[in-house]
């Protein structure tokens, strides 16, 4: 009787957790920040309004800044991709939330 209710509970805590799906596991969750509604000038933009864009945390927000500080202003969104942590894909994901100057309406 003993090993049948010893069985019973092992089972219940293998279980359980099964049963409340994915989202009972734990996972890494990541802040997600709005988008900004308009084109950010990136000569601009502050490591706050770099934060919000989609896959930049404040340490790449922080990068951006101080590489623009170093090396003067951007002449265009592609140059983003000199700075470490930027490839291809993260540009392309938010190209559409960047400009240079009076390239687009906005901030």
């Amino acid at each position: 009787m003993i090993a049948s209710g010893f069985l019973a509970l092992a089972l219940c805590a293998i279980a359980a957790p099964l049963a409340t799906g994915p989202e009972g596991l734990l996972k890494e969750t990541r802040r997600t920040a709005e988008a900004p509604a308009t084109a950010i000038d990136i000569n601009r933009a502050t490591v706050e309004d770099f934060s919000k864009l989609p896959g930049i945390g404040p340490k790449l927000a922080q990068r951006i800044v101080a590489f623009r500080e170093k090396h003067g202003p951007f002449r265009r969104v592609e140059d983003l991709l000199a700075i470490r942590g930027i490839g291809h894909k993260k540009w392309k994901r938010i190209r559409p939330y960047l400009r240079v100057g009076a390239e687009a309406g906005g901030k």
